[in-house]
């Protein structure tokens, strides 16, 4: 059985986006992103993503996000919003350990 903690753990705060993705009539101001499993990971360079690099983060958000977004809205996401992501994305990468928190 899984702790509220550990599974809170996986999904990150809300994300409040600088810059709003328009969808239709719709907005959307922020959003959350979730651990990956390795199969989500396929494709991209580990290396690549814990450097925030844009090509891998395109891929990878949409993999991640809720809601989810489409790779062409995270190529027109605002670069901060961009960075914020690959932020909390490469956090998800660390182990524990790296991260300074008791096993």
């Amino acid at each position: 059985m899984t702790s509220k903690a550990t599974t809170t753990a996986h999904v990150s705060d809300a994300i409040e986006l600088d810059s709003p993705v328009k969808r239709g009539e719709q907005t959307i101001d922020s959003l959350t992103l979730r651990k990956p499993t390795a199969g989500e990971l396929r494709g991209v360079n580990l290396s690549d993503v814990l450097q925030l690099q844009t090509d891998a983060l395109i891929k990878l958000i949409p993999r991640l996000s809720a809601p989810s977004l489409t790779e062409h809205e995270v190529r027109n996401m605002d670069p901060a919003d961009l960075v914020q992501c690959g932020g909390e994305i490469a956090g998800f990468l660390l182990t524990k350990r790296a991260k300074g928190e008791a096993a």
